[in-house]
């Protein structure tokens, strides 16, 4: 731990707008794995209309559930991030830094993956683009505002 960084110090509030983003996604994240978990131990049911495409595919529901383990990841560490500025502990900077950079990969990746196949959902593109490009509306200052340098 650096000496000259005072951790008992109140941490700045956060950008505006940025603890609410970071609930919506990490709660929005946290439900949609718990319904998922519903429906894959058939405990619930999804109109089709509202699945991705080709979901029937063991393939696909694999590449779905290959983005769990993320998503819950970047959650937590968003609400993580929220908990820590509530309790004026600086370190929740980092923790946001993670869940931001974390959601702009889980959006990137899907995208990526529904071009490679040429399919195109306008809902499921549109909030994987949202995921992409949110974070960058806080990326930058919290970076700047976190290097040593420019505090």
């Amino acid at each position: 731990m650096r000496s000259d960084v005072d951790m008992t110090a109140p941490s700045p509030d956060m950008p505006h707008g940025l603890r609410t983003a970071l609930l919506l996604t990490d709660i929005g994240f946290i439900t949609y794995w718990s319904l998922t978990a519903l429906v894959a131990a058939g405990l619930f049911d999804v109109p089709p209309e509202y699945l991705y495409s080709d979901y029937h595919n063991p393939l696909v529901v694999a590449w779905n559930w290959s983005f769990a383990p993320l998503d819950i990841i970047l959650s937590l560490a968003g609400l993580n991030a929220v908990r820590l500025q509530r309790a004026g502990d600086a370190s929740w900077k980092g923790w946001a830094i993670f869940s931001l950079a974390l959601t702009f990969c889980a959006g990137l990746m899907a995208i990526s993956f529904w071009a490679i196949r040429g399919d195109f959902d306008v809902t499921w593109w549109t909030i994987n683009l949202a995921l992409m490009i949110w974070p960058w509306i806080y990326l930058p200052t919290l970076i700047k505002s976190s290097s040593p340098r420019d505090r």
